[in-house]
């Protein structure tokens, strides 16, 4: 067993046996003031949970369309915004927010998931595949499931990010690669479906995507050498609709881009819950790059790694892809769902997919019916490797000097955790703008190694010690929120931070952008429209979670998970190596529920 510590360098990796778990009691905390948040103490005693009195189901008009005062679904809308319509809480007010309850979920590690809300119900999942329904407005715990996992799990993630919403049902994707399906009112287990075998390196982190009465998920495992796939469940029976790979097999379209057998281990994980248009009727996903790392080692293109995938919701079959590079040999995943917006660029309306990537560049691409077309790709990092994009495709060409290869240390920018990894950007339609939580003057280096696969070990193509990982000279700061006006295709702010940024965006309609991620602790808010700070609160823990807002009894609240782990934890470890430095994020995870204070 590989220690905790000596995985720190690594982009995408945490390697953990499952981790014995002390459940703690709920708890509320009325009326704080400003100040340094501090933990309540736990419940003196068990309180029996006795459930939800009632439930509104959710629809598919519900999903299409939702009431502003709920967060349905792992960004709220299928065009994955981020964004709450809600105008309550203002820049003007902002300032009064403070604590309205709290809740301990009882375990440690990455906290990431977002606070989804409907009507009053708050169904939160915690890393151990744990669920939680609480009463919204008070904190008051309603059920708790709690997934026993296999003793032999090897975790790489020990983390999961959201649940979906189904008519009556809450739907859990596992980390032992299942699928649960859970009675709303109550936490009952009502179905239980194997998706893959965990044994081989499959398991799963996302929040599932629920649309016209199917629940769609992906699989993780690319460092594990798996082949990675899209699955629909039926939302009532969890029997399997379709599956979808993500490495085309030998005939299948794509399939002359991977050499001999190594389609079949080539990784293209999907870690990332997808995006939707019903209009189109097209599901959209981001892929992982392709296992092992050293793409000198699977040669050609390696379709469809490294890409974003069209898939008829109905079918699964494969509409149209884009690749925002081939052959990836940087650990560059780029598996955030494209946001679907609106953009004008020469006079007219494109309905685009927009994506900033972890290689480095904002993609801004052509949604159609048959096809993703390429309308313009820019860096927002430093980048090193892209010399230049086809104007007409986006192919990128490469200085061959910054690609890593087998046997030879080889530098590059940014690092393999990317300008921005899995951490969700947020736009607002009424500022056009798009936020971006990003990570500047970080560079690496990998140097390749050649080894056998085996079923279910680890597969890097690498070493840990031959990963690393450079601050650029002179760097007063690495963490970094941007604005973009997505219509002029402009940077129009920054803020940034001497830590690092692991914290997702949420947007709303009063004009505020809000963010964690820094290893100070705080969740802020800024002025959607020029950046200007306007209120911090310090949580227990680092802030790696989903934000989420939603409205009980005409009162809008703000909501999110604190608890620091995984790669914040992993790059703070890469870190304080390189200065020298010990710097402490205590751990565990706490709810946070936030309103202002009249």
């Amino acid at each position: 067993m590989t220690s905790a510590r000596a995985l720190v360098g690594i982009g995408s990796l945490l390697v953990a046996t499952t981790v014995p778990v002390t459940l703690l009691g709920g708890c509320t905390t009325q009326g704080m003031g400003t100040g340094t948040a501090t933990m309540t103490q736990p419940a003196p005693r068990a309180r029996t949970t006795t459930g939800a009195a009632s439930y509104t189901p959710v629809t598919d008009q519900r999903l299409v369309n939702p009431e502003a005062e709920n967060w349905l679904m792992y960004r709220r809308t299928y065009d994955g915004w981020g964004y709450s319509p809600l105008e309550q809480i203002n820049t003007g007010n902002v300032k009064n927010l403070v604590p309205v309850w709290s809740f301990s979920t009882g375990v440690a590690e990455g906290h990431q998931a977002p606070p989804i809300v409907n009507n009053g119900i708050m169904f939160v999942s915690t890393p151990q595949n744990q669920v939680l329904a609480l009463d919204a407005k008070t904190g008051e715990l309603l059920w708790r499931y709690k997934r026993e996992l296999p003793e032999d799990l090897f975790q790489l993630h020990p983390t999961n990010r959201g649940v979906g919403l189904y008519e009556d049902k809450v739907y859990l994707a596992t980390l032992d690669a299942h699928v649960v399906a859970l009675d709303a009112k109550t936490g009952k287990l009502l179905w239980d479906r194997t998706v893959e075998d965990y044994k081989k390196g499959y398991y799963m982190t996302l929040a599932p995507l629920v649309a016209k009465g199917k629940v769609m998920v992906g699989v993780s495992g690319g460092e594990l050498g798996i082949r990675g796939f899209v699955q629909a469940l039926d939302a009532r029976t969890g029997q399997s609709a379709w599956k979808t790979f993500t490495i085309p097999a030998p005939g299948e379209p794509g399939s002359d881009t991977w050499k001999g057998d190594s389609w079949k281990t080539g990784g293209a994980s999907v870690w990332i819950t997808g995006s939707y248009d019903p209009q189109l009727n097209l599901t959209y996903w981001g892929t992982g790059n392709g296992a092992q790392w050293m793409g000198d080692q699977r040669p050609g293109d390696n379709l469809y790694s490294s890409s974003v995938i069209a898939l008829d919701a109905d079918t699964g079959k494969l509409r149209a892809f884009h690749q925002y590079h081939w052959n990836d040999s940087w650990d560059w995943d780029e598996v955030s769902a494209p946001i679907l917006m609106d953009v004008q660029r020469g006079g007219r309306t494109i309905k685009s997919l927009v994506h900033p990537g972890r290689d480095g560049y904002l993609w801004v691409l052509e949604r159609r019916a048959d096809a993703i077309g390429f309308v313009e790709g820019k860096p927002y990092v430093k980048q090193t490797v892209f010399t230049k994009l086809d104007p007409r495709t986006g192919r990128p060409e490469y200085d061959e000097t910054k690609k890593p290869v087998t046997g030879k240390k080889i530098p590059f920018c940014p690092s393999l955790w990317g300008g921005k990894d899995w951490p969700p950007a947020a736009y607002n339609p009424k500022t056009g703008y798009l936020y971006i939580p990003t990570n500047e003057n970080l560079c690496g280096s990998l140097l390749g190694t050649a080894k056998p696969y085996e079923a279910g070990k680890l597969w890097l193509g690498t070493e840990i010690k031959d990963i690393g990982m450079v601050v650029a000279d002179g760097a007063n700061h690495i963490g970094e929120i941007q604005a973009w006006d997505m219509n002029t295709g402009q940077k129009v702010w920054m803020r940034t931070f001497e830590s690092h940024n692991w914290g997702p965006v949420l947007t709303t309609g009063g004009g505020l952008v809000f963010a964690g991620g820094t290893n100070d602790r705080y969740f802020r808010a800024f002025d959607g429209k020029t950046g200007e700070p306007l209120w911090q609160w310090r949580t227990n823990s680092g802030i790696t979670g989903v934000p989420s807002s939603f409205a009980v009894d005409g009162t809008q609240y703000v909501a999110v998970q604190s608890g620091w782990g995984v790669d914040a934890q992993r790059m703070q470890g890469a870190l304080d190596d390189i200065r020298g430095a010990k710097t402490d994020v205590p751990q565990g995870g706490v709810i946070w529920v936030f309103g202002v204070n009249q």
